[in-house]
This record gives C-alpha cells, structure tokens and sequence, in this order.
C-alpha cells in the first residue's frame, strides 16, 4: 500500500489534484484526463484509491463527507463518482440519492464501495441507479478496471447527431445517432447504462439474455458477478417504461428477453 502520510486532509471540498502518472494505453487516450471524484470519510482508503487512479493517469478529488461531496460535484462536475456507502452525517445512498435528484449531476456514473455485509444497501444503491459496486476488501486494479468500464461504456455514447440507425420494436424506438430512446414517442430519461441495456435488449429482441450475457454487453464484465446489479438495473428501467414495461420479459431462470409482439 502507498504511504498515506501526504493525504490531505478533509476540511476542504477539494484536496487537492492528483498529478497524472504513467501514460495511458492507445485505447484510452482522451482529450482530456477523466475527472473521478473519490468520496471516504477514511484517509487510507481515499488515499490508495486516489494513488492507483492517478497512476492511470486519471485527475481525482477526493470528499470526506456527503455534503462535501455534493459540493464538489456540484463546483467542478466530475466524470465519474466513486462513492462509499458509510459516511458520516449524511450516507452514500442519501448522496447517491441527491446526485440522481439534481439535473446537473443525474448523469454522472457512480460506483459504489460497500462493505460485504451491507448487501440490503447495495441493492437500494442499484436502485437508486448506482451504476456498479466494489465490495470491501477490494482489490484497487479490480477497481481501476471497473471504472475504466464505466468510462468506456459512457465515452460510446453515440454523438448528438441525426442520420444515425434507428432500432424500432413495438412503440419502443431508439435512435443511435442521437443516442436518444423513445417509448409511444415520449423521450426516456436514461443513464448511459440503462440506455446501453435498453438497446442491447432491443437488438437481441426474441432471443433470452442470460444475467452473463448481459454483463459482457452492458458492463463488459467477462466473469459471472454481480448479478444483482443486471436485476435492479433492469427493475430501474422498467420503471421509466411506465405502461411498456412488461416488454422486459423475465424468463425465470435464465434471465431476460425483449419481446417481439406486445405483452398480453
């Protein structure tokens, strides 16, 4: 573990930047680095999780607290939020909660650091639209490797352009181009993942989607993890298909399929 003695510590929202390290690999080069927010109350995790991003090169802050961190998000909007659930004074899922609720920051992907136990928590962080979750004791390259997931999965987003394919299902269109999804021409208020899961489901329509399968799509994701995460995920859009939503068929014991006739 790297030296903690030069963290700083948490009377200002922001504490500083963490100098880029090694170049990044071809594949991840950017415009500029990513901006990853690191939220603890404990200096020695904030630390070792702010070393190994720097190392990737990637800008972080790090907050103490929910309240700071909101502020932070809110001064300075970071590319991606890496969240711990037990914060003094106001929780991680309060945070997360707030973060969802305010327009500027609803889009932000968030990860989530839990301890094993807090398995009700978790859930309610997917819930709430949590993007992915660590458990604590973590690995930090199993970290740096789900961020960096997260990141691709939000940087290929199609561009805000027109002209782009368009996938039609029932009163469900999704247009690539735009990476704008519709359902009885009524515009869906997706994240980058629900949207990625929407269009993946889409694509496969009629075919059954294991919770596997869903994980290398959506997530990129190669071992069979985590699977709560592809179910609240899917609960979470379900909800935003209002009346449509039972085209997200469940098929118990498998996993998923988006139908190609209407639900009876």
């Amino acid at each position: 573990m790297p030296s903690t003695s030069g963290h700083p510590h948490s009377s200002s929202v922001f504490t500083g930047v963490i100098g880029a390290g090694r170049s990044q690999p071809a594949e991840r080069v950017m415009r500029m680095p990513a901006h990853i927010l690191v939220v603890d109350d404990e200096p020695d995790i904030s630390a070792l999780v702010a070393y190994h991003l720097a190392r990737e090169s990637y800008r972080v802050r790090t907050a103490a607290s929910g309240p700071e961190a909101l502020h932070a998000a809110e001064v300075e909007r970071p590319d991606l939020v890496v969240l711990d659930l037990m914060l003094p004074g106001m929780s991680g899922l309060a945070v997360l909660e707030e973060l969802r609720r305010r327009p500027e920051t609803q889009d932000i992907p968030v990860i989530l650091l839990t301890a094993r136990k807090e398995e009700q928590d978790r859930i309610a962080g997917l819930r709430l639209g949590a993007d992915d979750y660590v458990s604590k004791p973590f690995s930090p390259q199993e970290l740096i490797l789900r961020v960096a997931a997260v990141l691709r999965r939000v940087q290929q987003a199609p561009p805000a352009t027109t002209g782009g394919k368009v996938v039609r299902v029932g009163p469900f269109a999704i247009d690539e181009g735009a990476a704008q999804a519709q359902v009885d021409g009524r515009d869906l208020d997706l994240t980058p993942t629900e949207y990625r899961l929407l269009l993946i489901l889409m694509e496969r329509r009629g075919r059954v989607q294991s919770r596997r399968q869903l994980l290398e799509a959506v997530w990129e994701v190669t071992a069979n993890i985590a699977t709560r995460t592809v179910d609240m995920h899917v609960q979470r859009l379900r909800s935003k298909l209002g009346d449509q939503a039972d085209w997200i068929e469940t098929v118990r014991g498998f996993g998923y399929r988006f139908r190609t006739d209407p639900p009876q």
